[in-house]
């Protein structure tokens, strides 16, 4: 039995209408096998096809600039690898850390990428990730010639801090413990970032310089200074986003690269320590 295409329509009507039909069904077949996958449908972008995200490339090994001005490091290749699993292209805007929560709010970027510690109060103004755990040294000049071994030692001396972040916060709860056990405040003085706090103790501006332990690592085992001591507020450090879809879909991309080994070759490479639970999740309520 044949059937005659109604007079209204065109032949060229007809093969358009059989165009979209099919690629509304290709679309539909997407979604499902996307869904069969695990993918999850994305909120809107800063860009779309983006994954927008700021960076302070500051801290070796984790997030820095190479000398070909190549954006590298731990963090970098998680986030890549993140995007890549969610079908977005990377970008990174580099910036200070502390207008990334402002700018988070203003939708200038969809993600904070710069190992953000996780703290309650921040916890309620973004959607937190935890992946990484971090702790604190403190660097000084090559040799130690000030002889710096433990955070009493620090008492009256001076250091430097990138502005806004944990590691400024845990520098003056230092000075605050030797006050109260009746020693010096320690002199805390902030940079723009931490390229700039370590280039002051490199100039003798500063007596130390406050950083996490895997940038301390690296910097000594360059030789540049010396790890006076380490392990101090050891925390969790986080991916931030102001919407919770995207931080939803990025949990299933963290959970997927964990489980194909991905996330432990990673952090086995790096020498960082992974968090302590089996699987990722957003810490907190997140915005009211």
């Amino acid at each position: 039995m044949t059937t005659s295409v109604p007079p209204h329509l065109s032949a060229s009507k007809t093969g358009r209408r059989g165009v979209l039909l099919g690629a509304a069904a290709v679309a539909a077949g997407g979604m499902r096998q996307a869904a069969a996958q695990g993918k999850p449908a994305l909120p809107a972008l800063v860009t779309p096809g983006v994954l927008t995200m700021s960076i302070n490339p500051t801290l070796p090994p984790l997030q820095f600039v190479d000398e070909k001005g190549v954006l590298r490091g731990m963090r970098v290749e998680l986030a890549d690898e993140v995007a890549k699993w969610l079908g977005l292209k990377p970008e990174y805007v580099r910036t200070e850390f502390s207008v990334m929560v402002p700018g988070l709010a203003a939708k200038r970027w969809d993600m904070i990428n710069t190992g953000i510690y996780w703290t309650e109060e921040r916890s309620k103004i973004m959607y937190m990730v935890p992946y990484e755990q971090a702790a604190i040294s403190f660097l000084v000049s090559r040799g130690n010639p000030l002889g710096i071994a433990r955070w009493q030692d620090l008492a009256g001396r001076s250091a430097g801090v990138e502005l806004g972040g944990i590691e400024e916060r845990r520098t003056r709860e230092v000075s605050d413990m030797l006050v109260k056990a009746g020693l010096k405040p320690l002199e805390v003085r902030t940079f723009n970032n931490f390229a700039e706090a370590f280039q002051a103790l490199r100039a003798g501006q500063v007596d130390a310089a406050t950083s996490i332990d895997a940038t301390a690592m690296y910097w000594q085992s360059r030789g540049d200074f010396t790890r006076a001591f380490a392990g101090l507020f050891p925390q969790t450090a986080t991916f931030a986003f102001a919407s919770k879809p995207l931080a939803d879909a990025v949990v299933l991309a963290l959970n997927d690269l964990r489980r194909t080994g991905f996330y432990d070759a990673l952090f086995d490479r790096y020498g960082v320590l992974k968090i302590d639970t089996q699987t990722f999740a957003i810490q907190g309520p997140g915005p009211a």
